[in-house]
């Protein structure tokens, strides 16, 4: 199992966040607790996606 780094911060009325090490997980929600889920939910979008690349390549 990886580790990821999720960087998070509330900027006026909104959590935003993202995963370090993968580009383009990022993600913006009006509570921490759904901020999150959903870039728990984005991340592994992603890393599915790119196992199916990797195994089609």
């Amino acid at each position: 199992m990886n580790t990821y780094t999720a960087v998070i911060k509330q900027e006026d009325d909104w959590w935003i966040g993202w995963i370090v090490e993968v580009p383009g997980v990022n993600c913006q929600e009006p509570t921490r607790d759904e901020l999150l889920e959903t870039l728990s939910i984005t991340l592994a979008e992603a890393l599915a996606f790119e196992n199916t690349n990797l195994e089609r390549g």
